[in-house]
């Protein structure tokens, strides 16, 4: 019995070898290829590494090939990092830096950069050529347990310093048993990807994938720009669940894409990372009304996902969408400002979370990881550690767990204390406007509302927050913007939108 992660991969090898496992619009990897490239990546590793639970970089265009990599190197016992070899420079230094990797591994079109990072670079292509040595191999798993590392993925957060989230074999496991069940993904399912593979929201696609014997498409990331596009890839290749961030289905909304291309075969939604404008869930439900819409939060620290809400009644434009119920073997604290339990509902506080899902804490971060995963203050009788997300939550009358805010999006202003995504909630649910972000500039004291809209000049949409927010909340600035800027994940780039805003 294999102690990791990598069981899913023997198991869906032996099951179903010659299914296709992961593919895009030129490649296809079925499982019994997948396992034998993966092999022949770790044999590798284990004759030139001499060391075991360490980082290997892993710099690579996102192709089905690059799980080989991930993999290959979780079989060597050692963890793999993914990053985008689109990260500007500057960002690639400070992760190279805090991690200091025991190996990269890159493909020969980004060679000559990978050799700035390690001394010990692999080129992929040669990697492939490897005999895997199953003896070797075997000695390793056996090696290996629960609490070994099994990838870094860095965020960074609000401050926009990269910090590495380091995630055990425990962690990952618990998180994809208990997802693939209570959703209910199945050996009979296609998933489209839409999140890059160094952001947690891909952990479903890959893992799931895996664990079910189910089919995982790489969809292209341009496709997330043209919705005709994106629709015809989910209808020509069957695809019967996607986990998307909304700014992705928001744009198939705003657009009306299902007026051109209904694909015919989606039955699950799974949608999370930040807020669903409730218009563009009724978009998609009107269209998919036998679908299963899920929705889904949680951080990187706590392996991406803590709670799931399955949307199962309507929402008015202005209501907010719960978080729902804490998965299996998953607690949520609900803690005020003196750590005390909330257990009312409408009672805003810090949203904690504890159990196996608990990631290891940041990578070579020791303070920062002290200062967020702490004892329990519930707890003083023995050591027990919580995760504070920094999110705040509340109850609504259901005693289902609604998100809130960021806490470092709750300002005082006016001697009042303001939720920024309460503005962004009552200006993103007016139709026409695409997308909003509300931020705070302390040096003047103003709040600045940006958004996107054809529909709305700042006068009018002034006039019309003053309607809808209590005074002291409506934007002492509005400005229209043609886009917003987002990360790679799909979320706006508050960290640039707040630099220009500083700088402005």
């Amino acid at each position: 019995m294999i102690t990791g992660i990598l069981h899913y991969l023997y198991a869906s090898a032996e099951k179903y070898p010659d299914k296709t496992a992961y593919f895009d619009e030129v490649n296809e990897l079925s499982y019994e290829k997948l396992l034998n490239m993966t092999k022949a990546v770790a044999t590798k590793l284990c004759k030139k590494l001499s060391t075991t639970c360490r980082p290997v970089l892993i710099y690579m265009d996102k192709t089905p090939r690059i799980l080989s990599a991930f993999f290959g190197t979780v079989m060597s016992r050692n963890f793999y990092v993914p990053l985008d070899t689109a990260t500007p420079e500057y960002r690639l230094s400070l992760i190279v830096e805090n991690l200091k990797p025991a190996a990269v591994i890159t493909d020969l079109s980004h060679f000559d950069a990978a050799r700035t990072f390690s001394p010990q670079v692999f080129l992929f292509e040669e990697m492939l050529e490897t005999e895997a040595d199953e003896e070797l191999l075997e000695e390793r798993l056996r090696q290996a347990i629960d609490t070994d590392p099994v990838y870094v993925l860095y965020t960074s957060g609000s401050t926009g310093v990269p910090k590495g989230v380091v995630v055990s074999h425990r962690s990952l496991i618990d998180y994809i048993e208990h997802f693939t069940e209570e959703v209910g993904i199945t050996s009979d399912d296609i998933i489209a990807n839409q999140a890059p593979f160094y952001f947690d929201a891909s952990l479903i696609d890959i893992y799931c994938t895996l664990k079910a014997g189910a089919s995982c498409g790489l969809v292209p990331t341009e496709y997330f720009s043209i919705p005709l596009k994106l629709l015809q890839f989910l209808e020509d290749y069957h695809i019967t669940t996607i986990r998307w961030v909304p700014s992705a289905m928001k744009m198939v909304s705003t657009f009306k894409g299902f007026r051109s291309l209904r694909p015919g075969a989606l039955r699950k939604i799974i949608f999370g990372a930040e807020a669903m404008p409730v218009k563009c869930f009724r978009y998609w439900r009107e269209n998919y009304p036998e679908a299963v819409f899920v929705q889904i939060y949680g951080p990187t620290e706590i392996t991406g996902v803590c709670t799931y809400y399955i949307v199962d009644r309507d929402f008015q434009d202005g209501e907010t969408i719960p978080i729902g119920k804490p998965f299996r073997n998953t607690e949520i604290l609900l803690l005020d400002e003196d750590d005390r339990l909330i257990l009312r509902k409408d009672v805003t506080g810090e949203i904690c979370v504890k159990g196996s899902c608990l990631a290891l804490g940041y990578y070579n971060a020791v303070d920062k990881t002290d200062a967020v995963f702490t004892q329990n203050p519930l707890n003083p009788y023995y050591p027990e550690k919580i995760y504070r997300t920094g999110d705040l939550g509340r109850y609504n009358e259901k005693h289902e767990l609604v998100f809130v805010s960021r806490k470092d999006l709750q300002i005082k202003h006016m001697g009042h204390r303001i939720e920024l995504m309460e503005i962004e909630t009552a200006a993103g649910s007016l139709p026409g406007i695409r997308a909003v972000c509300c931020l705070y500039e302390p040096v003047k004291q103003k709040i600045v509302l940006f958004y996107e809209s054809e529909e709305y000049d700042e006068l009018k949409l002034a006039e019309v927050l003053k309607k809808r927010l209590v005074h002291y909340m409506v934007p002492n600035i509005i400005r229209r913007l043609e886009t917003l800027p987002l990360l790679p994940s799909g979320k706006v780039d508050r960290v640039k939108i707040q630099k220009e805003l500083s700088h402005g």
